[in-house]
């Protein structure tokens, strides 16, 4: 599969019922989603230039005039293509839409648009539930419903889901569910891998909190607890020195600094200021703008969790950066567009540390083979 892991979590994740609107068609209750949400969604999730759509074919079918207004009637082909690394996936669906306005102009105009519109989300739906495809299952499942909605109370089995959505186990008290919960999110590797868990248990927690609740029971606070370890797991992942015990103030004031040893222990990076320098610049294969920061993943030795220093990022398109990840040597993808890249990310973290922000185009001398 071409798409990146944020992309397939992005297109398995429910449909927000807000997003979610209705209207009376015969007498019977239609729901669907806007034609700019599916758009919008596109461009989020596949990128602003990996994807676009073309009208294949249109047709007027009927037109009158009644009471003055002039109504039109029209079909309408869409073709959606989307660029995922290597692949590119083609989709098409058909809609229809129909119009009445003072003027022909305005009538056609207006039955065309919608036509071409209502094609649009049906061929962009085949993707998954935040285009729409959650809507075609009678009981909705694939929508996320409202928080303030009330529903009855949930009695449990309380099940403990996976990052796919499969049921990992079940337990009979809502405080069994939750250590399971808090120790499934502490061995959560990278900080997509930890919001992906909450995200598919998140529900859960939510109808327990609503259950214990109900139930008149004194405030428990374990949906808190968990929002709190939450937190505390992100901060973790996002700053891995805050593992380290903090009680021993001594062991913590007298560590050795690794890094100015001989054989010196790497340090690792973070500047969040140099990734948005980096995502400023154009693309290196490609010279698209604006770009994704990209981790040289062989620059240093690669830790649990733990990606390489912010220095080593160099700028990549949506559509390179996919590439890239999708690759198994990455060395091989480098020397494939004849370029090495650490002379540029070297050249990039010089210019973000000196506060320079006039960058150059990458000159053609960073071009050369990489040894392997």
């Amino acid at each position: 599969m071409a798409f990146t892991d944020t992309q397939v979590r992005s297109l398995r994740a429910k449909l927000d019922a807000k997003h979610v609107k209705t209207r009376i068609a015969d007498g019977a209750a239609l729901s669907y989603v806007e034609g700019w949400h599916v758009i919008a969604e596109a461009n989020r999730i596949f990128g602003f230039d990996a994807w676009d759509r073309r009208t294949v074919s249109t047709s007027c079918v009927s037109t009158a005039v009644r009471g003055g207004f002039l109504h039109a009637s029209y079909i309408a082909k869409v073709r959606v293509t989307v660029r995922a690394g290597d692949m590119v996936i083609v989709r098409e669906g058909s809609g229809s839409c129909e119009a009445s306005a003072p003027t022909a102009g305005q009538a056609h105009d207006v039955a065309l648009k919608g036509a071409e519109t209502d094609a649009t989300k049906r061929a962009l739906a085949t993707f998954g539930n935040p285009f729409g495809l959650a809507l075609y299952d009678p009981d909705q499942l694939g929508v996320r419903k409202p928080r303030n909605k009330k529903t009855s109370a949930a009695i449990g089995p309380w099940v403990l889901r996976s990052v796919t959505g499969a049921a990992e186990a079940c337990f009979d008290k809502p405080s069994d569910f939750a250590s399971a919960l808090r120790k499934t999110m502490s061995q959560a590797q990278d900080i997509e891998l930890l919001f992906a868990i909450w995200e598919e248990n998140v529900d859960t927690v939510r109808a327990l909190n609503r259950t214990l609740k109900q139930d008149q029971l004194s405030k428990s606070g374990i949906a808190p607890l968990l929002v709190n370890h939450l937190k505390q797991c992100a901060i973790a992942l996002v700053k891995p020195e805050t593992r380290a015990n903090s009680s021993d103030s001594k062991a913590i004031c007298s560590k050795v600094d690794k890094s100015i040893l001989t054989f010196g222990e790497l340090k690792r990076i973070r500047s969040k200021e140099h990734l948005r320098f980096v995502a400023e610049q154009p693309c290196l294969i490609c010279g698209r703008a604006p770009s994704h920061a990209h981790h040289i993943r062989y620059a240093q030795p690669r830790g649990v969790g733990l990606k390489v220093s912010d220095e080593f990022t160099v700028p990549l398109c949506a559509i390179h950066h996919s590439e890239n990840h999708g690759t198994g040597n990455e060395r091989q993808w480098w020397q494939k567009h004849d370029l090495d890249p650490l002379p540029v990310a070297r050249r990039l973290w010089q210019e973000s540390q000196s506060g320079s922000r006039d960058v150059t185009t990458i000159e053609s001398n960073e071009k050369k083979p990489i040894s392997s």
